[in-house]
């Protein structure tokens, strides 16, 4: 399960993707066995951005 290694969105799309089908083939990501579908792919995307050395975006606050 070689992740891609890069920041661009291209990259950690890919590694997501890569990281859901893993979980769907086998259960499993890396270690873990998340309980449903949707917290694999949280994990799944924390994952990603880690190895991208991101973070998730917080929702812009616009003032009046």
């Amino acid at each position: 399960m070689p992740l891609r290694s890069g920041k661009s969105q291209d990259a950690v799309k890919s590694n997501i993707k890569k990281l859901v089908h893993e979980y769907e083939h086998d259960g499993t990501i890396g270690n873990s066995r998340p309980a449903s579908k949707k917290k694999a792919v949280k994990q799944a995307v924390a994952i990603s951005l880690k190895k991208a050395g991101k973070s998730r975006s917080q929702k812009k606050t616009t003032k009046h």
